[in-house]
């Protein structure tokens, strides 16, 4: 928490996502099944990796959980979504790539719940599923840990 808190002491608009010094705020989202105890995942085609909805905050975005919901429909086309609050907070160094530097990604994380549960593949994915709660929590820490909370707020005991 004190690093974002030193991040938004910082000059600049830490919300634009070419703020690299030493990073940004990115808007990501851990969205539940409607009926069964299990996670929408996308399959990410840059980092080649599964992991939740999300990216960076657009200039039309009117609240951070606004552009959280955007890139949930537009990774894999869930909308009206229920929401549950933020549900965790991470810090991940991202690659450098065209023509950007390496830097951090203040990632604040939303939790939702679908009321459908038909996915399509979406911008920027490769892949999407619904991953059962238990596969998730094998996943890498940052994925596995809000995974973890999602399901506790949800009644889910493995």
């Amino acid at each position: 928490m004190e690093r974002f808190e030193a991040l938004l002491d910082l000059d600049g608009d830490v919300l634009d996502r070419h703020h690299f010094d030493p990073g940004h705020v990115t808007a990501s989202s851990f969205v539940a099944h409607p009926r069964r105890p299990a996670v929408a995942l996308v399959f990410h085609r840059k980092l080649q990796a599964w992991l939740q909805p999300g990216g960076h905050m657009e200039p039309d975005d009117t609240s951070h959980e606004s552009a959280a919901r955007r890139e949930v429909a537009e990774e894999t086309g869930l909308t009206g979504l229920e929401v549950l609050g933020i549900i965790d907070l991470d810090i991940h160094p991202f690659p450098s790539r065209d023509h950007q530097p390496a830097h951090l990604h203040f990632d604040l994380r939303w939790a939702f719940r679908a009321v459908s549960e038909e996915l399509i593949v979406g911008d920027g994915v490769s892949g999407v599923r619904w991953v059962p709660f238990a596969e998730a929590m094998t996943m890498k820490p940052s994925v596995a840990r809000p995974v973890r909370r999602l399901a506790g707020s949800l009644g889910y005991r493995p």
